[in-house]
């Protein structure tokens, strides 16, 4: 029994890696254009593309990895049906509820794997990708082109002159005009300082002008630091179970609670399907297989969604019974009265 228990978990083992890796590419190419998209209003380089990358990686893991398990089992118990194993298993007298408890391991080291990733690593991978991206933003806003007139740092109009090989700017003037007089600035150096998603201008060795209808006045100064109050928008959180009872973004955060934990049962609820699916006649069932398998995971995704604004958090006990209670209901009818 060992060794035909190794022997399935083998071959589930060799098909999980083969259907896993394309739907990770997949996943991870439809999430590199959504990060790209990015790119339109915020600066990015390589190496901060992929620090994004690496905050969508749970996101990405979570989606593939239950319906991986999902196929892979089921295509597993289809292939040994093809090649008549299962009928060798079944006529040496070995129940169906072996192929049950063969499965049932790593369907619930899968689900531990999954509520760690969607209740703990989500969080954390969220709340660190809306702050990165709230700062890169912070700073988009303050985008200087040298020799370019349209330049603005708040409510001042700037002009530079050229950029510095060390990253700060040369012959800078600033320009604000209000109702009653009209300041102009200039400077040699200036550089840029984003303290906490406060931009600051700091200003090297220059003048200052002020003009009014009456009189004009200037100034020299050595250094002169003007803030611009463009507060980067962060969030944080303590603990996971703050995230997720917090009053921010409530509504999408249940959807997702609800979806989530659903999602995360899936190896377990779809034990009895995998056996029933998978164990095949293959004359007459061969070309069914691969539907039952688009319209399980299709059902079972779309009771998740459409119940979730009708009863809310009952969702999860109802779909959970009621998707558990049909695949037992199915694998009885067609696996145990026949095996």
């Amino acid at each position: 029994m060992h060794k035909l228990r190794r022997y399935i978990i083998n071959n589930f083992s060799i098909l999980f890696l083969s259907i896993f890796l394309p739907l990770f590419a997949i996943a991870s190419v439809i999430f590199m254009i959504k990060l790209a998209t990015y790119t339109a209003v915020i600066q990015l380089t390589f190496l901060e593309m992929l620090k994004l990358y690496v905050f969508v990686l749970p996101e990405i893991l979570f989606y593939t990895l239950p319906v991986t398990f999902f196929i892979s089992a089921t295509l597993t118990l289809f292939r040994l049906s093809n090649d008549n194993e299962m009928i060798v298993v079944f006529a040496l007298g070995i129940k169906p509820g072996f192929l049950i408890k063969t499965f049932l391991k790593p369907a619930i080291l899968l689900c531990l794997l999954l509520v760690f990733d969607f209740f703990i690593l989500f969080p954390h991978a969220t709340v660190l990708s809306s702050n990165f991206i709230s700062y890169k933003k912070s700073e988009a806003k303050f985008n200087i082109k040298a020799s370019e007139f349209g330049n603005n740092f708040g409510n001042w109009l700037l002009y530079v002159g050229k950029n510095n090989e060390d990253g700060t700017f040369g012959d800078v003037f600033l320009f604000n005009k209000e109702k009653n007089d009209e300041i102009l600035i200039n400077a040699k150096k200036a550089e840029v300082i984003n303290q906490n998603g406060i931009l600051k201008l700091k200003l090297h060795n220059g003048e200052g002008y002020s003009y009014t209808a009456s009189s004009l006045s200037q100034i020299d100064y050595e250094t002169m630091i003007i803030n611009d109050m463009m507060k980067t928008d962060l969030h944080t959180y303590r603990k996971p179970l703050e995230y997720w009872l917090s009053k921010d973004r409530a509504n999408s955060k249940r959807h997702m609670f609800i979806t989530d934990t659903l999602l995360s049962l899936f190896p377990i609820i779809s034990l009895f399907l995998v056996i029933a699916i998978g164990v095949v006649h293959v004359r007459h069932q061969k070309g069914f297989v691969y539907l039952y398998l688009f319209i399980s995971i299709v059902l079972y995704y779309g009771a998740t969604v459409g119940l979730i604004d009708v009863i809310g958090f009952y969702t999860i006990p109802f779909v959970f019974i009621m998707s558990l209670g049909l695949g037992y209901f199915i694998y009885n009818k067609k696996i145990l009265a026949r095996f």
